[in-house]
């Protein structure tokens, strides 16, 4: 988006990266196809946000978060529909089944859509109020939560090693949070 950072901003980014890399690399179940898939994902996720920061700061665009998810979600529905209907196999048949013997997964359903309708929205609101590169490094921050939850929870395997990067990467969004405070003219 040709807006560039401090030095103090970019330097901060270093103990994000390096310790996801150093939590990835100590996984337990390390797999090179997921990793390669996480960092597809990941590149993907980030060009979204610079797109994104782009249409909700453009002058001449205009849009807003509800606007620009009122465009975006027809386009993922197109994208992800078929690759649901061939991965998934015959998921909707599955679902009107399941709905047939407990009106519970309706519900399930609902909240499910109404989440992911929140997350996005959320999403483009924070990239237009802070920056795509604030996104990005929120994601790292969330990956990080998430394994801490899912070990606490659900007991998942982790070296400590892994939880040493997720500690790094947690301590580089803080880093990065006082730097970008540091930098907004007063």
């Amino acid at each position: 988006m040709f807006k560039r950072e401090s030095r103090a901003t970019y330097l901060t980014l270093i103990p994000v990266v390096l310790g996801i890399v150093i939590a990835s690399n100590f996984e337990p179940l390390f797999d090179l196809f997921g990793f390669l898939m996480c960092i597809t994902s990941t590149s993907g996720r980030a060009l979204k946000s610079v797109v994104q920061g782009m249409l909700l700061t453009s002058e001449s665009e205009k849009l807003n978060s509800l606007n620009l998810l009122l465009y975006m979600a027809p386009v993922a529905c197109l994208v992800l529909l078929p690759a649901t209907l061939i991965l998934e196999g015959n998921v909707a048949v599955l679902t009107f089944y399941k709905s047939q013997e407990s009106l519970f997964i309706i519900p399930l359903l609902f909240a499910n859509m109404t989440m992911a309708f929140s997350v996005n929205l959320f999403n483009f609101l924070v990239t237009k109020h802070t920056s795509p590169l604030t996104l990005q490094v929120l994601g790292n921050a969330k990956a990080a939560i998430a394994v801490f939850v899912s070990v606490l929870l659900f007991r998942n395997p982790v070296t400590v090693m892994g939880m040493v990067g997720f500690g790094i990467t947690l301590i580089g969004v803080v880093l990065y949070n006082e730097a970008r405070k540091r930098s907004k003219p007063r």
